[in-house]
């Protein structure tokens, strides 16, 4: 068990004199319970408890962009759904998608590239053709 002081806590309405008491329990499944504690520093009866469920699963997120331009130093520029271009993304670290994306824009190709975005990191993952055949 750990034990933090709460410096802001929402859930507590902003209350600093809280100090948060943190407990994981391990039950039957795989999942993990994960019980926070907070007590009240000045009035020791005053305690509120929330639990949740804890999860090991990253949300992962598809994007399809459409490919504008593919700078020297390895970065692509895309275009989003509202119009505005992402030049932040790099070219993806697999050679085959790598020398498909840079052959495909050298020869005129439209392309739409899918980016997969999870836990703040971003990388192209695919790669289609939507010109006509």
């Amino acid at each position: 068990m750990a034990t933090f002081s709460c410096i802001e806590c929402d859930d507590l309405g902003g209350f600093t004199e809280y100090q948060m008491k943190i407990h994981n329990s391990e039950c039957h499944t795989y999942d993990k319970i994960i019980c926070v504690e907070c007590l009240n520093v000045f009035h020791s009866d005053k305690a509120l408890l929330n639990h949740k469920k804890q999860k090991h699963d990253p949300r992962v997120i598809f994007t399809d962009y459409q490919l504008l331009d593919i700078s020297e130093d390895g970065f692509v520029s895309v275009l989003t759904e509202n119009g505005n271009t992402k030049d932040d993304l790099r070219l993806p670290t697999d050679d085959t998608l790598c020398t498909q994306i840079i052959d495909g824009f050298n020869e005129g190709k439209d392309l739409v590239v899918t980016v997969m975005s999870a836990m703040g990191e971003e990388q192209i993952c695919a790669l289609e053709d939507i010109g006509p055949e």
